[in-house]
């Protein structure tokens, strides 16, 4: 056999055994299968002196024992640099918009180590979104992280692209989506939704779906990775990475560790979860040239915030925003749960005492609220102190106000989207704690942009 080539010894589903009689490939070689190179494989571990398991990026038809391998002797590598711009790629950095293949780009290796900490910024910025739920109760940090945490069909997805839509339309760096395990109907509509609002020419999206075996989903944002560090290290841009869903990147290594026969740890998750999302998540940060701001959906199995992959995604962000099933279920959007979502942001020194103040104010009276809401179910709110009613107005107001129609929504709703000027956002929280609406009926102030559209009602 030539040197550098091994032979399939055993397939199993997704993972393939290689024998490699002279030298072993690296971990995370790529080998490829096949005279058109249809088959690709990575190196996941060694079993013996000559023996390696590897995990198949692409459908195993087709491949049989005996079958000649060949060491590319280089891991999977992605494409980058300005000519990415517009275009959207699977995890080989094939384009897959149906326009032609990029040619003589420089290839990058997926694989790279985090920033050391000593070329970490330290700076603290906030970055705002327009949405006045997330700027004043959770707000966003320039170059941190962000999750958007809710079980299935509490608009994860719509918010996601509501952020896209909001930040990119005035956002001077480069945006990049990353898609692992997602509905490629999903990847589709969001392309033509951003080559229609013209902001295509500055993005970069990369698509792991939903029909792809579990390496590629594994891998993929890794890719995405990749291209973002070129353009924060070498081009010294700011960098916005939104990815959707970060739960599927966990759900890929849980198959891909079953697959290779590892035990599997609680609620039968692999037990390399914990490093195998911090070698990922560790690599979004801030360097003094450029900035990786990262806003990150997480699918909640069954909503059950305890759940290990929700717990772990938890310790890497710097703000969480939380939806809700329950007030999916009451039409307030975004379903954002003012009480669970939190910001290490929110202190005075970050965002100043005034803002700091309001957003506790209003946290206080929805608390408050919610431990009357007993008391009102069985006793009815005539019951209750006048003081404890002026709350329940008051929160019920704040609630209402807290909603807001998306632009990404505009046909299915009828409502123009609007988006909201912190100053504005606060302004109005504080006028409706200080009771100026209490003869306005509260139907007025649901899916309302800031207190100005009120007049028009």
């Amino acid at each position: 056999m030539i040197s550098g080539r091994g032979r399939v010894v055993s397939i199993r589903g997704s993972v393939v055994d290689v024998v490699f009689p002279d030298s072993l490939p690296a971990v995370h070689s790529l080998l490829t299968v096949g005279e058109n190179k249809q088959v690709a494989l990575e190196v996941m571990t060694y079993l013996s002196s000559e023996l390696v398991r590897t995990i198949a990026l692409t459908p195993t038809q087709g491949l049989a024992r005996g079958s000649i391998v060949n060491n590319t002797a280089h891991p999977l590598q992605v494409p980058v640099g300005d000519a990415l711009l517009g275009r959207m790629f699977n995890v080989f950095g094939e384009t897959i918009d149906g326009k032609e293949q990029l040619l003589g780009s420089e290839m990058r290796s997926l694989h790279a180590p985090p920033v050391p900490l000593s070329d970490r910024a330290t700076t603290t910025e906030i970055f705002l979104t327009g949405i006045k739920a997330i700027d004043v109760l959770a707000p966003l940090e320039k170059g941190g992280k962000a999750g958007l945490f809710g079980g299935a069909g509490v608009g994860k997805t719509v918010l996601i692209t509501e952020l896209i839509n909001n930040v990119v339309s005035r956002y001077e760096g480069v945006s990049i989506f990353c898609g692992i395990g997602e509905r490629s109907r999903e990847g589709e509509e969001l392309y033509r939704e951003m080559a229609e609002a013209g902001v295509l020419n500055n993005t970069v999206m990369v698509f792991g779906q939903m029909n792809e075996s579990p390496g590629v989903r594994f891998r993929v944002g890794h890719a995405a990775l990749t291209m973002a560090e070129y353009f924060r290290d070498d081009l010294h841009k700011d960098v916005l990475l939104t990815i959707d869903n970060i739960f599927r990147f966990i759900q890929a290594g849980s198959e891909v560790s079953g697959l290779m026969g590892q035990l599997p740890s609680r609620v039968g998750y692999q037990p390399t979860l914990a490093t195998e999302l911090a070698e990922l998540e560790e690599r979004i940060c801030n360097t003094a040239s450029g900035s990786i701001t990262s806003i990150q959906a997480v699918y909640v199995p069954a909503d059950d915030m305890t759940d290990p992959a929700a717990v772990h995604t938890f310790a890497h962000l710097s703000a969480s925003i939380v939806l809700s099933r329950k007030r999916v279920s009451q039409g307030l959007y975004p379903a954002i749960d003012p009480l669970q979502s939190d910001s290490k942001m929110l202190t005075p020194q970050v965002v100043g005492d005034r803002h700091y103040q309001i957003a506790q104010a209003v946290r206080q009276t929805l608390a408050n609220y919610e431990e009357l809401k007993d008391i009102i179910a069985m006793l009815g709110l005539e019951e209750l102190a006048q003081s404890e009613r002026q709350i329940v107005y008051r929160a019920r107001r704040l609630e209402r106000f807290l909603t807001q129609p998306f632009f990404t929504t505009e046909q299915f709703t009828g409502l123009p989207g609007k988006m909201v000027k912190l100053e504005a956002a606060l302004d109005g929280c504080d006028r409706i704690l200080n009771d100026e609406f209490d003869l306005l009926p509260e139907q007025n102030l649901y899916m309302i942009g800031s207190l100005d559209d009120v007049k028009g009602r």
